[in-house]
């Protein structure tokens, strides 16, 4: 008889400090909004014709930022899972940029 045990997967984290709430709301509004900033902008300083070669290179920039922020920040065992903008910038901003908070609070 095999046992086949799933693995716990870790929740995403909890932002506390409103430090890292905001960094990770800027996180999210770049990664969800950027694309279509960049495009209204230029179409509004140039063509309908850049515009539209604008958020074709914006959609491939933004996507590649979003799966290495994922891949980098996300345990190699849940990588397989779909995350959204939110999840992703909170992973980031709890594992990357607030390090130490966590550590003072550990003390």
């Amino acid at each position: 008889m095999q046992n086949d045990f799933i693995e716990m997967i870790e929740p995403t984290p909890k932002i506390n400090t409103k430090k890292c709430r905001i960094v990770s709301f800027i996180i999210w509004l770049f990664l969800q909004f950027s694309i279509y900033i960049t495009t209204l902008l230029s179409w509004y300083l140039y063509d309908y014709f850049i515009a539209f070669f604008t958020l074709m290179l914006s959609f491939i920039v933004v996507g590649i930022i979003r799966s290495k922020l994922r891949n980098s920040v996300i345990p190699a065992k849940q990588r397989e899972y779909q995350y959204t903008d939110k999840a992703i910038a909170d992973w980031y901003t709890d594992r990357e940029l607030c390090i130490e908070v966590k550590e003072d609070k550990d003390l």
